[in-house]
């Protein structure tokens, strides 16, 4: 099994449509679930199968990874902190959606299940607005993050002991059981426990620091990298860097959705950039070379071939957006200028133009009585 490329993971070639996806997924995670499969190494596989589908099966993520490729979709997940210390993620994020009938397969669902365990903590979404030449070429930016951490004082248990016991009010299960007599018998109803809130463990002496919630609000600088070739709307996830989750649970991601904002010069289609140059009947007639200036503020030469026509692109290979080593092209639009004002030495070149083409140019305007009188 490829340790890389998710679609070789899966086994699907990548015009593979969403259900042969989610069969090729089933297949996968029955035959290597760790509870199945006592093959070393198991537990490794199914999680990179869970990776892939999880991005694969998404088509938002789907479309971003094709997009960027293996490395720079991963890379950019990663992300690293420049202002403390790291989590220490494995990067891995598990999406069990879609299991439904395979935790039926391996003999009892989780619903059977009266504590939940440690509950994982929440995403968090961060917008970013970047130029156009830092969509191009890519950048490192580094933003303020406010968010929760495990509290270093109890290492994230919420206990001063750093030890955690079975909850009494609940025995341990997380819920609570409440039961009622009514006219058709008994009724029992299930809530989450107030005083452990579902986690089944308490801790044994309350952390001073963290007032037993095991968690502290930090505020920390993160370096984030924008590979080349993202769009606005785009997310770029970074494993870990959410919120904390419970002692023992992962933390949350945090997901930074890229806004490009417009250039003055250059608009982007695709990975094709577009510009504009600007010439003269002249130019356009007899052909001419103008410089044109690319995003990379480098002066290029560009040949207008004789009798091109108004809003005609032509190409600059190479010079468009830079993704996966590819680079897109840059199109320059052609608008042919017409002068309001002329010198009269150019003027008098043109009317012989017009001559020789057959044409005539109009007589000078006379006033209102020389128009009269003459035609008196």
């Amino acid at each position: 099994m490829a340790a890389g490329d998710y679609y070789e993971i899966l086994g699907i070639p990548k015009n593979a449509d969403e259900k042969e996806i989610k069969k090729a997924y089933r297949n996968l995670a029955r035959k290597y679930h760790p509870d199945v499969c006592k093959e070393e190494g198991a537990d490794e596989r199914f999680k990179k199968i869970n990776e892939a589908y999880s991005v694969l099966s998404d088509p938002q993520k789907r479309s971003q990874y094709d997009q960027l490729g293996h490395d720079t979709f991963t890379n950019a997940s990663r992300g690293s902190y420049t202002g403390g210390g790291g989590f220490g993620s494995s990067g891995f994020h598990a999406d069990f959606s879609g299991f439904g009938d395979i935790f039926d397969f391996f003999g009892g669902g989780f619903g059977n299940r009266g504590y939940s365990g440690p509950q994982a903590g929440n995403d968090l979404l961060m917008k970013v607005k970047i130029s156009l030449e830092d969509a191009v070429f890519g950048t490192d930016r580094d933003v303020e993050l406010a968010h929760t951490e495990a509290c270093p004082a109890c290492d994230g248990t919420g206990s001063e002991t750093k030890k955690l016991v079975n909850c009494q009010k609940c025995g341990g299960t997380g819920q609570m059981r409440q039961m009622s007599q009514t006219i058709f018998g008994q009724f029992v109803r299930m809530s989450t426990c107030s005083e452990c809130g579902g986690r089944g463990k308490i801790p044994e002496k309350r952390c001073p620091a963290c007032r037993g919630s095991g968690h502290t609000q930090v505020r920390r600088t993160v370096s984030v990298h924008i590979p080349a070739g993202v769009e606005t709307g785009m997310r770029l996830r970074m494993e870990g860097y959410g919120e904390a989750g419970d002692h023992g649970a992962p933390n949350g991601d945090l997901f930074i959705e890229v806004y490009v904002r417009p250039h003055e010069k250059f608009t982007r289609k695709g990975d094709d950039l577009e510009t504009f140059v600007e010439i003269s009947p002249a130019q356009a007639v007899v052909g001419s070379v103008v410089d044109v200036e690319t995003i990379e503020k480098r002066t290029v030469e560009l040949n207008i071939p004789a009798g091109i026509q108004h809003n005609t692109a032509l190409k600059i290979p190479g010079e468009g957006v830079r993704r996966r080593g590819k680079p897109g092209d840059l199109l320059v639009r052609v608008r042919i200028a017409i002068p309001k004002q002329i010198d009269p030495a150019v003027r008098e070149m043109y009317e012989k133009i017009l001559e020789a083409e057959g044409s005539r140019a109009p007589e000078a305007k006379k006033g209102f009585f020389s128009g009269f009188m003459g035609k008196k």
